[in-house]
């Protein structure tokens, strides 16, 4: 392996987490991931287990139980954290915000204690284009303005980006990257990993799917009088397998560079409205998609598109699918698992007082006990979800 470092992944089991994992995976490194499975489900790591054929260590633990955080932390030698685990539903954050600010920003106060009291201070957090606010400019680089947010979700992700900038410029020791994501869409190409929400409250792309395949008569357009072209609002999406392999090579730019903060986007650089996105995903799928439009959803702006040149130049990275290929693999997804996650075993626990698993290769599955308990999470189901 070319990497026998160890990345500490929070919300290792939902979406971006779970394919963010792969690429860790087979790129060499070591996985050690936490969750509370509050929106997400521990089958996605049987999966990576499947594609990868390695396996990765699993604590159902709550950021906001700092303790547990703490022991995890000094039970094992980490060089890295991607900080995924966040509570990430605009229209829900507008519903609910001390939940949100509880979940999302203590967490990461507790999640950057345990770091700093175990001297890992490599981190790539999990931010958000929702930062930006309305833009003033599109396409919008990372010098435009953050702050005037429009919703209490981009507003917690907006804080966390504030309090890693004063962690930095406080202690020189911090190397952090705030990747600020532009819509992820798709899946996996095998089909075997992708998006499975557990609440109502879901994106665009799911909620087609969900359409596509009957469980939902309609979609729900929120929003005909934006002023973009056809009245929809218009997003940049970017491929998650593109979206993971950003935070690989996001990793590797923190070797070569003390950086103490930077935030880069990742996303195209070119935008879809609903309308457009619906159309193609028409096209690709051969499936009539009724909908029906509503008002609009408090917190959403008309149009979100980024300047993505910078990710790619410091990075040494760029997205190589398209908006077809996020639809096909989606679709593929969709189709061959219209559950989800819901009838697959969950992947075996690792508790504090348990040894972590073997490592495996694709020629030896790994066999792991399953752990009796679990790390107890201080709020139950308000615990911090997968972004």
């Amino acid at each position: 392996m070319a990497n026998q470092k160890t990345v500490f992944v929070t919300g290792g089991t939902g979406y971006i987490g779970s394919h963010c994992i792969i690429d860790l995976l087979n790129e060499g490194y070591e996985v050690i991931t936490i969750d509370n499975l509050t929106n997400s489900r521990a089958g996605a790591l049987s999966r990576v287990q499947e594609i990868t054929g390695k396996s990765v260590t699993f604590y159902q633990c709550d950021l906001l139980d700092g303790n547990a955080v703490h022991a995890i932390f000094a039970k094992h030698k980490i060089d890295y954290v991607i900080h995924f685990a966040a509570m990430k539903a605009v229209g829900e954050s507008m519903q609910f915000p001390l939940i949100y600010y509880k979940n999302n920003v203590i967490g990461t106060i507790n999640l950057i204690e345990a770091m700093k009291a175990n001297s890992v201070y490599q981190m790539v957090f999990s931010s958000s284009c929702t930062v930006y606010g309305d833009p003033e400019h599109l396409p919008i680089t990372e010098d435009h303005p953050t702050g005037a947010v429009t919703n209490v979700y981009g507003r917690t992700k907006y804080l966390i980006e504030e309090m890693l900038k004063d962690l930095s410029r406080a202690e020189e020791k911090w190397n952090i990257i705030a990747l600020r994501y532009f819509n992820p869409v798709g899946a996996h190409p095998s089909g075997r990993l992708g998006e499975d929400p557990t609440k109502n409250f879901t994106n665009l792309m799911p909620y087609i799917g969900q359409v596509a395949i009957g469980k939902k008569p309609s979609l729900t357009i929120f929003g005909c009088d934006y002023d973009t072209a056809d009245g929809t609002g218009v997003r940049d999406y970017i491929h998650v397998m593109d979206l993971a392999s950003g935070h690989v090579s996001a990793l590797s730019k923190l070797d070569e560079e003390h950086l103490r903060f930077k935030p880069l986007n990742l996303g195209l650089g070119h935008g879809l409205s609903v309308l457009e996105f619906i159309k193609e995903f028409e096209r690709v799928s051969k499936v009539h998609i009724p909908y029906e439009y509503v008002g609009r959803r408090v917190g959403d702006v008309a149009t979100l598109v980024c300047d993505a040149n910078r990710g790619i130049k410091e990075l040494k990275w760029k997205p190589t699918r398209d908006f077809q290929v996020m639809c096909e693999d989606f679709w593929r997804w969709q189709t061959m698992n219209p559950d989800g996650y819901a009838k697959d075993e969950p992947y075996p626990v690792t508790t504090l007082d348990q040894s972590p698993p073997e490592k495996t290769t694709a020629a030896a599955p790994v066999k792991v006990i399953a752990a009796s308990s679990t790390v107890p999470s201080v709020n139950g189901v308000n615990g911090v979800n997968n972004h």
